[in-house]
């Protein structure tokens, strides 16, 4: 391999040899990715003292390096979470193989036969910060929609992520996937980062997970397609005609049942005529909320925090939520155009005609009606494991699972047509 001091000589070559590989895994038959991929799970779980020896090391370099709480306990693995991993991948293998899959079909007049079919992207890159599973998780779902995968972990995770890569590789290597195809890049260079966002024609997409300083240096830098989210600044808008007992339920869920997680909601939108927003409001500071409002929440309920200009634009990923009182829908959806991140936002309301207006108009990749906006996650839209939520407009859009990491072209069949 290029010597790992030249990043882009070293990705490029990782690069040329995940593209020959992933020729060879484009055209595996899915029972034959899927029996790798429990060979793998099989593999993890048999080196479950090596990753969980590998992760006390990382573990105790980042707690002398003084990492927050927080990313001690994502970064951390046992027993349990390596049994997990492994259960994880299996449980990939088991999913619907999208390759090959036709998504539609037609016959022209000239008789010749067209269809879009789904395929591979090619070769993925996957950025990521503090949990070493997600080598195992991204590493799988490329692997099952016939992608190559160059990874690039963080450095507290180091030890953690080779062991867990030469565990799966070795599972993959057993059920006959090329080696070259799932690959993990040897240095914790920030430099190895640049070369992959700079590796167009290397690497057809770069996926990250981790913090927002990661994913706004990704999305900033990249001369690849990114596929990511940086905020989800979340709204949960409670119309005038909803019904009391599911408006709080949906909102304390929506906030409070995972503050830390990408779908949880950071501002409530209340209608200035839902006779309730006082209740609904100090329901929500109950829980252990802190609750910053307008000038029209306050006056409300007195007690709450001053919202300042910036609340409106955090992401607090913490039990504190800001409350905005809007005129009607048409309010609502203006604050979320001005404010939003196109994440998932949410409307509860008993007026089918006010919500469908708020499902079609809302511009996020989530909407929601009387849901909380917690179930913006793949495996409560069935689709199984998912590499991350997508906010953007092109490819994939929400949870991004086997589907989103294929795309498609188009195959036609003829009988000797010319244009003439």
């Amino acid at each position: 391999m290029a010597d790992a001091e030249k990043p882009t000589e070293m990705i490029a070559e990782m690069g040329a040899r995940a593209r020959s590989d992933a020729l060879v895994l484009a055209a595996m038959p899915s029972a034959l990715k899927a029996a790798a991929l429990v060979l793998a799970a099989e593999s993890i779980r048999a080196a479950s003292v090596e990753i969980v020896a590998a992760n006390a090391e990382d573990m105790t370099l980042a707690d002398e390096a003084g990492l927050s709480g927080a990313l001690l306990d994502r970064l951390r693995l046992d027993e349990a979470r390596v049994a997990a991993m492994a259960d994880g991948v299996a449980a990939v293998a088991a999913l619907t193989d999208p390759v090959g899959q036709v998504i539609d079909s037609s016959k022209r007049p000239n008789g010749l036969k067209l269809s879009r079919v789904r395929v591979p992207i090619g070769v993925i890159g996957i950025i990521y910060e503090s949990r070493p599973n997600v080598t195992a998780d991204a590493a799988a779902l490329c692997v099952m929609a016939g992608n190559a995968a160059i990874l690039r972990g963080g450095s507290e995770a180091v030890k953690s992520n080779r062991a867990i890569h030469a565990a799966l590789v070795a599972g993959l290597k057993a059920g006959g996937v090329p080696v070259g195809a799932v690959q993990l890049v040897p240095t914790t260079d920030r430099a190895a980062v640049g070369a992959m966002l700079k590796a167009g024609g290397v690497i057809d997409l770069i996926i990250p997970r981790g913090g927002k300083s990661l994913v706004a240096r990704v999305q900033a830098e990249a001369r690849v397609p990114v596929l990511a989210h940086l905020d989800g600044i979340n709204h949960v808008f409670v119309h005038t005609s909803a019904n009391p007992a599911m408006a709080e339920a949906v909102v304390v869920d929506a906030k409070m049942r995972r503050t830390g997680v990408c779908g949880s909601m950071e501002t409530l939108l209340v209608d200035r005529d839902y006779v309730d927003a006082p209740a609904l409001i100090r329901r929500l500071a109950a829980t252990g909320c802190e609750v910053r409002g307008d000038a029209s929440a306050r006056a409300l309920v007195p007690e709450i925090v001053p919202a300042g200009a910036v609340d409106w634009d955090t992401e607090y990923l913490d039990a504190i939520a800001s409350v905005a009182i809007v005129d009607g829908i048409g309010g609502a959806i203006a604050h979320i155009a001005r404010h939003g991140s196109h994440h998932t936002d949410a409307i509860v309301a008993e007026d089918a005609a006010i919500a469908e207006r708020f499902l079609t108009t809302v511009d996020s990749a989530i909407v929601l009606w009387n849901a909380s906006t917690q179930f913006a996650d793949g495996g409560e839209f069935g689709l199984g494991a998912e590499i991350g939520i997508a906010t953007g407009r092109l490819h994939a859009r929400g949870p991004v699972a086997l589907e989103g990491l294929t795309t498609y072209k188009w195959i036609g069949r003829g009988t000797g047509q010319v244009r003439g």
